[in-house]
């Protein structure tokens, strides 16, 4: 995917400038932003993409939207203006949260659950990371009623499963051999 390589290499531009700049954090949480309106608000995902859309009011309205980002995020917006390359914007955004993570040691945990985690399922979940992984953490809380109840830990390529549904199945094996 040419659109996925783009975007991996404007996010490592805009890391090695926002990192020069000694405002990566500020920057990291604008993408935070970006990425999570550009999924979950269809209105600005489709106006972003919109090919008739002029460049020129998808830039003054981006700036418009994230008026209190970072200049650097400010200059994001320009140069993808002038490449005309709107389109890879959130994916731009999610691929600096990665590399912004991985820089600074910080791996993100995905946490699958059937209702949005507490404060205590949090705990226990943050307790079972620590056997998993000696970096820093991120939890990234992921909700699908269809494991019932528990959790699904998983931390780059492994995986711990503790929810119900996964409790059911095993039973269900169990019963039928």
């Amino acid at each position: 995917m040419a659109g996925t390589r783009a975007a991996i290499r404007y996010a490592k531009a805009i890391l090695d400038l926002a990192n020069s700049k000694g405002v990566a954090e500020a920057v990291n949480n604008d993408m935070k932003s970006i990425a999570n309106a550009i999924e979950t608000n269809t209105e600005l995902s489709t106006f972003i993409l919109n090919p008739t859309t002029k460049v020129e009011v998808k830039e003054s309205a981006l700036l418009e939207v994230f008026a209190n980002v970072n200049g650097v995020t400010k200059g994001l917006f320009h140069l993808l203006f002038e490449n005309k390359r709107f389109e890879i914007l959130g994916a731009i955004a999610s691929e600096y949260n990665k590399l912004f993570d991985e820089s600074n040691g910080v791996e993100v945990a995905k946490v699958t659950t059937a209702i949005p985690m507490d404060a205590d399922l949090e705990a226990k979940v943050l307790a079972k990371v620590a056997t998993l992984s000696d970096k820093k953490i991120t939890i990234e809380n992921i909700v699908d009623p269809s494991i019932i109840g528990g959790f699904i830990l998983r931390i780059g390529d492994n995986q711990y499963n503790a929810s119900v549904a996964n409790r059911l199945q095993v039973l269900k094996r169990e019963l039928s051999n």
